[in-house]
């Protein structure tokens, strides 16, 4: 029988809400800080991104509003037809210095730096190995390659089984290219990937290796400034991805590596070629964040300080973190409708913390995913602690006894 797409579109949204996995956003109506007020209710947030709390910082904020006055609101064209301003040029400049690359090139977000590098530089012949827990982004971005790539072929590899992957590397040679692909922290999971084990492994196997530092900006390495520094593996990585929009607390993403990978990127990379370029208070913001992480440990030793109370005191009352080693946490619920409920309970104690299940996560590995950030006080945390304590306990998740 024939169907209108509003019929089908209709019947496909009560299957999500069947499954409890329709999505309904929550509008934010206050700046993004450790507490908001989101549809009209006063919650600590515990589901951002802003790592340092930089979304809201005053050098940030006086740096945006200067360069509305300098350059207005809008760089009026694709970067390559004439909308690359000079700021969007420092931009650049001061990532590379940051990331100590030869040349960095941002594009309007860390979904299309993926889905404009992986296709530009993975073509026909090629192979692309990747962790069968990576980004959605890179997933969408393999996609668009023609270099073979398919799980059912071999190519996904065992979520960080070096084994595994030196089985893979071995039945690769035949390609032109051997790209590996990882996450430096994973984004469901808040795990590290062992870099300096798929490094070695791509120069034995003569692969090359492109790690997505989304949830690492900011987060490790010196001045947060990624898995690469974190393991000392500078001059290793041939393709670093970051982003601009979470611990940088701006908009956008970009593609580190050498000079000649730029110009190809420039060149070939679509996103870049077919979208207009950021606003330039985008840029001038994203410098003077860079300023603060350059110049100021304090945010950054307040995140770790929040994120390692907040697994001890999580851990003590009987969740599981799912080994997480990063400010991401998150809390294992499984059933994916106990996990909606319990994001339900918690929001009614006047805490935000977003449920995930499938097909974000595996079904049966549902989980209230937690990001303790710079922005929150100890009180803050101390309050959301006591609403998972009494939600849990609630839903049997944790037992009845005095937290010790």
């Amino acid at each position: 029988m024939n169907q209108t797409l509003q019929t089908w579109l209709g019947q496909q949204i009560q299957s999500l809400k069947d499954q409890h996995l329709y999505k309904t956003p929550r509008i934010l109506e206050t700046p993004a800080e450790g507490k908001v007020r989101m549809d009209g209710t006063d919650v600590i947030n515990l589901s951002s991104n802003n790592y340092l709390g930089l979304a809201n910082h005053p050098k940030v904020r006086e740096a945006a509003l200067k360069a509305v006055e300098e350059w207005g609101v809008g760089a009026g064209a694709v970067r390559w037809i004439g909308g690359t301003m000079s700021v969007h040029d420092e931009l650049e400049r001061r990532l590379a210095k940051f990331k100590h690359v030869e040349a960095v090139l941002v594009f309007q977000s860390g979904w299309t730096s993926n889905s404009g590098c992986i296709p530009s530089i993975m073509v026909d012949g090629d192979v692309i190995i990747s962790d069968e827990l990576n980004h959605a982004s890179i997933i969408d971005g393999v996609r668009l390659s023609p270099a073979e790539y398919r799980k059912s072929r071999g190519w996904v590899y065992n979520h960080k089984d070096m084994n595994n992957l030196e089985d893979i590397l071995k039945r690769a040679a035949s390609f032109k290219k051997r790209m590996i692909v990882t996450d430096g922290v994973f984004s469901m999971d808040g795990d590290i990937a062992p870099l300096p084990d798929i490094v070695e492994l791509a120069e034995k196997y003569d692969a090359f290796v492109m790690v997505d530092d989304a949830h690492a900006a900011g987060v490790l390495g010196k001045c947060g400034a990624g898995t690469t520094s974190h393991f000392n593996l500078y001059g290793r990585v041939d393709v670093q991805m970051g982003t601009l929009s979470k611990a940088l607390g701006v908009m956008g993403g970009y593609i580190a590596g050498s000079q000649l990978l730029k110009e190809w990127l420039i060149n070939r990379g679509r996103p870049y070629l077919f979208s207009t370029a950021h606003p330039p208070m985008v840029a001038a913001a994203l410098i003077a964040a860079i300023d603060v992480m350059e110049t100021d440990p304090e945010p950054m030793q307040r995140l770790w300080s929040n994120a390692k109370w907040w697994k001890s005191e999580l851990a003590k009352l009987g969740f599981d973190t799912m080994g997480s080693e990063t400010p991401i946490t998150p809390v294992l619920i499984g059933d994916e409708a106990k996990a909606a409920q319990m994001e339900k309970m918690l929001w009614d104690e006047g805490v935000y913390a977003l449920s995930i299940a499938y097909p974000t996560v595996p079904r049966g590995k549902a989980r209230i995913r937690t990001m303790p950030s710079a922005a929150h006080s100890q009180e803050d945390l101390t309050r959301a602690l006591e609403a998972f304590a009494k939600c849990g306990r609630k839903l049997g998740l944790i037992g009845n006894g005095v937290r010790v």
